[in-house]
């Protein structure tokens, strides 16, 4: 059988509701509203001045989890008492109280244990919680639930908000947190690596997060949380970033990818606390692609020769890039800081030139290996790979004018000498350039292209129209060039053998016909011919350009000449005779024999056709030095006039008049492909000037007027 207390049970309660009723519904002077409200509130106050006060004074000195205790007894037995005196003066709580805008009997007796009990032991009980927590934080095993209780209670305290909470627990609470980190930053920095070190703050910040979870308001954890990463990460993140041998530097060089990431998510947590982490990773990057440089810069220093043709310095840049490039992606996760360090590395790194050629020609020349036929050996996906990697290196080229040039020239010689590898590839890397510099910069490499794609139906027609001439012995195939699209190349005006010339004269009647406003100029230096050559009794295929043929058809009758001579029935100057006659007399297949015997021709030496030459194979390709520039370095400083000009009258244009540096400025950000000097720019306005399309201010010598 069950009993219960005396005064809980019904008949009592319904009792005590009645009096109460009778008590403040009578008349005045009968009506004891008034006094039961003070007596409500009297009686409270002796109780816990007389009984809980003492009780909790004699626990003080015992330790703080037995006054905790006590403290969570006498809470709850308050809470209880208060909640039963409520029931019993409801009709006061709703009708007196309300009427004379009184705290409610529930409100007034938390108010009375605030006074009486909760002001005179908050000091002891929140060093008692500190306490508590510093222990947990030591590796101890606290009563949470307990401490949760008393927080709790600091909450109720505040009567609807949480100023109590704040001042008399959070506050002291997060003084004594600042303190505790502060100690243990002094511990952990002295003897631990930065590794070390920043998996401590991991394990601290994530216990913190855990606590506020387990026991504490909610409301504390920002506050907690910046108390814990000032103490132990921003006082000390340069210190830890710079630590000898485990910082930043260290961790990069040595692919620490876990560690890393760490202190990237942990800085993070900082106000600008990853710019300082971004400045080491863009130093570091900017360190070994200068560490590729030096290398290359040995390599020449040590006699080897310099070349436009450096693929293992190239490959090195692109190997650099790709490796940071998936250090800022999976370990920064693509922020933009990082990204930015990665920028400006690369882009110190792929400007500074080493040696006679610039790095603009350097990874043209390494397309140009990928692209042609006989260059890398890839497969169409390595292909890809390299021309995506290269176009990334090439992103961060100023002079990306001056690489569009050489590539021009590079891609024409593909082209016109059929050794570009495959046509989809040269697509895609024009592709690739226009998807990074817009149409405008790529429109004369697809017009060659074109040009191509035209050429063959030209050929089909001019076919037809051979097929209706007198048969001549040689085969002929002309490739019709747009003058805007292609380089500007050196045509020399050499003699051509009669049966060549009526295949000029022939295609020529045709095209005039054909396409009457259109002139017809030949570049002999740009053809291929293959010619039949006999040396015994064995015929071979030499492949060899235009200019080849015709020297070759010089030595048919068996006849030596000299190189005087040569000039002479060729109409060649020595500049274009000489590595001509070098590419038949002194490379692999000697097909013209030199005397005297040397590898340099002289002015003195004379030619005639081997009659002793033979080879294995049928058909030889006898490759010829190029008579052309890999590019015209006047024409890239022309062209950048124009730009110059072009983007100055712009400017001027739309704002009238113009300040110096302000025009300097603006003309250095509205120019895409190339980076001038500013003295190249003052050039170009004093051009502008003296052509009358701006004006010195009469007013200000430093400012300029457009002339409209």
């Amino acid at each position: 059988m069950v009993t219960r207390p005396t005064s809980h049970r019904p008949r009592r309660r319904t009792l005590l509701h009645r009096t109460c009723y009778d008590m403040c519904t009578q008349r005045s002077p009968y009506n004891w509203s008034r006094d039961l409200y003070q007596r409500h509130g009297e009686t409270i106050e002796q109780y816990l001045r007389n009984t809980v006060l003492p009780a909790l004074q004699d626990k003080t000195g015992q330790g703080g989890t037995i006054l905790l205790n006590e403290l969570k007894h006498r809470w709850s037995n308050h809470q209880i008492m208060n909640k039963w005196l409520k029931k019993f003066f409801t009709y006061l709580d709703r009708y007196y109280v309300k009427h004379h805008s009184l705290p409610t009997l529930e409100q007034a007796g938390l108010q009375r244990f605030k006074e009486e009990i909760f002001q005179n032991v908050k000091d002891n009980a929140t060093a008692a919680i500190i306490a508590l927590v510093d222990e947990e934080r030591e590796g101890g095993i606290i009563d949470k639930t307990l401490v949760k209780s008393i927080v709790e209670l600091y909450e109720s305290m505040g009567m609807g908000n949480l100023d109590s909470y704040t001042a008399d627990f959070e506050t002291p609470f997060l003084e004594a947190t600042r303190a505790y980190y502060a100690r243990k930053r002094e511990d952990w920095i002295t003897k631990d690596s930065t590794p070390d070190y920043l998996i401590k703050v991991e394990k601290a910040l994530n216990e913190e997060k855990i606590r506020v979870v387990e026991y504490l308001n909610p409301a504390s954890e920002p506050k907690l949380r910046r108390v814990v990463e000032d103490e132990i990460l921003q006082k000390v993140q340069m210190n830890l970033l710079e630590k000898e041998g485990s910082g930043c530097r260290v961790l990069l060089a040595n692919d620490k990818s876990e560690d890393l990431q760490r202190m990237f998510h942990l800085f993070s947590r900082l106000e600008s606390g990853l710019q300082p982490m971004a400045n080491i990773v863009e130093n570091f990057i900017t360190e070994m692609g200068n560490a590729c440089i030096d290398k290359r810069q040995t390599r020449l220093d040590s006699g080897e020769k310099d070349k436009n043709d450096d693929p293992e310095f190239v490959k090195s840049l692109i190997d650099l890039h790709e490796k940071y490039l998936a250090v800022i992606r999976e370990i920064f996760g693509s922020h933009h800081l990082f990204q930015k360090a990665l920028k400006n590395s690369f882009e110190e790194i792929i400007n500074n030139d080493v040696g006679q050629f610039s790095n603009a020609e350097l990874m043209s020349t390494f397309c140009d290996r990928v692209l042609k036929s006989g260059g890398e050996k890839l497969s169409e996906m390595e292909v890809e790979q390299s021309l995506d990697r290269i176009v990334q290196l090439f992103s961060f080229l100023t002079d990306k004018d001056l690489f569009a040039e050489i590539y021009r020239n590079q891609l024409a010689k593909r082209l016109l000498n059929q050794r570009s590898a495959s046509d989809d590839a040269e697509k895609l890397m024009i592709a690739k350039l226009k998807v990074q510099c817009g149409t405008q910069f790529t429109s004369k490499m697809e017009g060659m292209l074109n040009d191509l794609a035209i050429g063959n139906d030209t050929k089909v027609e001019f076919d037809k129209y051979v097929a209706k001439q007198p048969p001549i012995n040689l085969s002929f195939s002309p490739q019709i060039l747009t003058t805007g699209f292609w380089p500007s190349y050196k045509s020399p005006e050499i003699v051509i053998p009669e049966n060549m010339t009526k295949c000029l004269e022939m295609f020529k009647e045709w095209h005039d016909v054909t396409h009457t406003k259109r002139k017809l100029t030949w570049v002999h230096s740009l053809g291929n011919a293959t010619v039949r050559a006999t040396f015994g009794k064995k015929s071979y295929d030499l492949q060899v350009t235009t200019l080849q043929a015709v020297a070759l058809n010089a030595f048919n009758d068996g006849s030596t000449l000299g190189l005087e001579e040569l000039q002479k029935s060729l109409n060649l100057d020595l500049e274009t005779l000489k590595p001509l006659m070098h590419s038949l007399s002194c490379g692999k297949h000697k097909v013209i024999i030199k005397s005297p015997a040397s590898n340099k021709i002289n002015s003195t030496d004379t030619f005639a056709a081997n009659a002793k030459f033979t080879c294995n194979m049928r058909k030889i390709r006898i490759p010829m030095a190029s008579i052309e520039a890999s590019h015209s370095k006047a024409r890239v400083d022309e062209d950048r006039s124009y730009a110059i000009e072009a983007v100055i009258v712009r400017i001027m244009k739309a704002r009238k008049t113009m300040k110096h540096q302000q025009l300097i400025s603006e003309v250095l950000s509205q120019l895409a492909f190339f980076k001038p000097q500013p003295r190249v720019i003052k050039k170009r306005i004093e051009a502008l000037i003296d052509r009358e399309y701006l004006e010195r201010s009469a007013d200000d010598q430093q400012q300029y007027n457009y002339l409209a």
